[in-house]
């Protein structure tokens, strides 16, 4: 009789583990968004013809990786919903290069202003947001506080640009600053390379995002202990869909590992 009440306990308590709703924060990588490194090549004038003493080059990453916060509702019958937006980030080097193949060529790194202590200047960014909504179907386990759920949902994407050759080439052939006739000229090549890449600089940090939108497939499990209003989760995602910077491999897969509160 004992050992009946027992398990009738324990059983109402891994239901009601799950009763209403919760809010977490998490990490969030996603390995499968990479860049390709660019090496040095010619910058394009206005008519298409390459300006061989004017280059241009960006390294790679291989994954991006970043925070997010999620918020999710139990109490509806049969299903469960869940809200989420992510920020995942990478950095990258990119840089102007002046000069020639007879005397070389000097590299101007290109440092982005990102705005506040600790930032400071820094190599340029590549940063992607997404905001998810999800509706997922649970299962429940008796006698354990674990629920499974697979589903799916909505996915609203933001993204940076990739600071490549043909940003560098809109903003040199915008410049009020005419191009010298002589670039082999080392003195106003330096000069002209020294007003381009200000110019570069200040209109990156003004450049808008990408947005565009698309659907994701989940898989997940949250744990909560009865009674204890904590709970941990983690998801995977496969994105579909979405509209990302031509020089970046989009991942289809990101991950969700996390923790918060739960009622």
């Amino acid at each position: 009789m004992n050992f009946k009440l027992i398990i009738a306990a324990a059983a109402m308590l891994a239901t009601q583990s799950f009763a209403i709703a919760g809010f977490g924060a998490h990490y969030t990588p996603n390995v499968g968004t990479t860049l390709k490194k660019a090496p040095m090549a010619p910058l394009k004038n206005k008519d298409g013809n390459d300006i061989k003493q004017l280059q241009f080059s960006h390294g790679s990453f291989d994954y991006i990786q970043g925070f997010g916060f999620k918020a999710w509702v139990d109490i509806l019958p049969f299903i469960d919903i869940e809200g989420t937006f992510n920020i995942q980030f990478a950095s990258y080097n990119a840089s102007l290069w002046a000069g020639d193949e007879s005397v070389g060529y000097k590299e101007i790194p290109m440092k982005i202003e990102l705005g506040g202590t600790p930032f400071a200047k820094a190599t340029p960014k590549y940063i992607a947001m997404n905001a998810d909504i999800s509706v997922t179907k649970p299962f429940s386990i008796p006698l354990f506080p674990i629920r499974p759920y697979v589903g799916g949902g909505i996915t609203m994407h933001w993204s940076t640009f990739i600071l490549n050759n043909r940003f560098v080439e809109g903003v040199m052939n915008s410049m009020d600053t005419p191009m010298p006739e002589d670039m082999s000229d080392e003195n106003q090549r330096n000069e002209y390379v020294k007003k381009l890449g200000k110019q570069v600089v200040d209109y990156a940090k003004d450049e808008g995002l990408n947005k565009s939108i698309g659907i994701h497939l989940l898989a997940g499990v949250r744990f909560k202990l009865p009674i204890i209003p904590i709970a941990a989760y983690a998801n995977v995602k496969c994105y579909l869909g979405g509209d990302y910077d031509s020089d970046i491999d989009a991942g289809n897969f990101a991950f969700e590992l996390g923790g918060g509160f739960a009622l």
